[in-house]
């Protein structure tokens, strides 16, 4: 192999390491957990959210990207009514909350057992800012199951939202579903 290859090749394996690194931002994967099939009617897939397969293998996160004045993530949607797709009460208060409050869950890491419920977080996407309070969590560590209405972990870079943050930040319903945003604390 001459020379000029060799250096190419060693260049691209460094960028390649350095820009995959900074993409997770010091957060790896935590393991892999294997689908299953939901009882018939077990999923809930309004706001188009997934169902486990069976065979697949998913993977979770303890972690999340360090939070900071302008952390990058993926707005999603999510209904905290009852009967809604995000299944029980919110973990931080036992409740459910209406579409019409600006509430989210928050990623495991982000989450952070629970520290931040109940604060309020400004979220910014679609040139506008919207401020919502953290009422659960998007759970990163586990899935598949009952208690998470069949449904995969959550990536680790997630802000589930009410109907309301996204009214707020003037997205048209029909492009509702995932929006890159930033937050920070408020």
């Amino acid at each position: 192999m001459n020379t000029s290859l060799m250096q190419t090749l060693v260049l691209t394996i460094l960028v390649a390491s350095c820009c995959s690194e900074a993409r997770l931002q010091g957060c790896k994967p935590s393991g892999r957990i294997e689908g299953r099939t939901p009882p018939p009617g077990q999923c809930n897939q309004e706001n188009d959210s997934d169902c486990c397969k069976k065979g697949k293998f998913y993977t979770t996160y303890k972690c999340s990207p360090p939070v900071s004045g302008s952390t990058k993530a993926v707005l999603t949607l999510k209904r905290f009514e009852e009967g809604g797709d995000g299944g029980g009460p919110s973990e931080c208060d036992n409740k459910y909350h209406s579409d019409e409050t600006p509430v989210v869950a928050l990623s495991t890491g982000w989450y952070s057992g629970g520290s931040r419920c109940l604060n309020n977080v400004k979220i910014s996407g679609n040139g506008r800012t919207v401020t919502a309070m953290v009422v659960d969590e998007c759970d990163s560590t586990m899935g598949c199951d009952e208690d998470h209405d069949y449904q995969p972990p959550c990536p680790n870079n997630i802000v589930d939202a009410s109907k309301a943050v996204w009214e707020a930040l003037g997205v048209p319903e029909d492009d509702w579903g995932q929006l890159d945003i930033t937050w920070s604390d408020a």
